[in-house]
């Protein structure tokens, strides 16, 4: 699997992205001197589907899948686009606050720490549906981990018990529901060429 070895706050001025929606709360002490060039449509758009694909942390060939999965449903394409990355189950972890980064959230799922409705699913693509119950493992020595998490703000479309480790997902995310600005019809255009 490949797997970007860019510096994150290097990676995160780059695509003008806030290290904060990461989960990082560092910033980068270097000049923040900005070169003025000025970007083809071509490059705006390509800048914004690399900004979605770092956030959530999917390669390009999956990203792409998604993208067809997402025409393929009823809706505007976009926003359907963005419903499939936040049901991802490595995401779900994260805005549930279970983990502070997402990366730690796939970690969390890759090394069986997560159960969906009872199941152990340790693949981090997997996709939630409405009426999911995510739980972390009841002997895992990962729970020390989520209680030193604190308190993160969950999203509408889920809900969170903490005391229980478990989450449940009420509805699929809105455009609303997700914590940074995308432009994702610019997505979109990039690959209806």
């Amino acid at each position: 699997m490949g797997k970007s070895t860019q510096p994150l706050l290097k990676r995160c001025k780059s695509l003008g992205i806030n290290p904060v929606v990461m989960g990082y709360t560092k910033e980068s002490k270097r000049n923040q001197k900005e070169v003025r060039r000025k970007k083809s449509e071509y490059g705006i758009q390509l800048d914004e589907k690399q900004k979605v694909r770092f956030i959530y942390g999917v390669m390009e060939k999956q990203f792409r899948n998604y993208y067809v999965m997402a025409t393929k449903k009823s809706g505007v394409t976009g926003e359907n686009l963005l419903q499939i990355l936040e049901s991802r189950l490595d995401n779900v972890v994260y805005r549930l606050g279970f983990s502070k980064t997402r990366q730690q959230a796939r970690q969390m799922v890759n090394h069986g720490h997560i159960l969906v409705n009872g199941k152990k699913v340790d693949i981090p693509s997997f996709l939630v549906k409405v009426g999911d119950v995510i739980t972390v493992k009841e002997n895992s020595g990962i729970r020390k981990l989520v209680v030193s998490n604190g308190d993160k703000v969950v999203p509408a479309w889920l809900e969170a018990d903490k005391d229980n480790f478990t989450g449940k997902v009420v509805n699929l995310a809105t455009k609303a529901d997700i914590d940074y600005e995308v432009k994702e019809n610019l997505i979109v255009e990039y690959y209806s060429k």
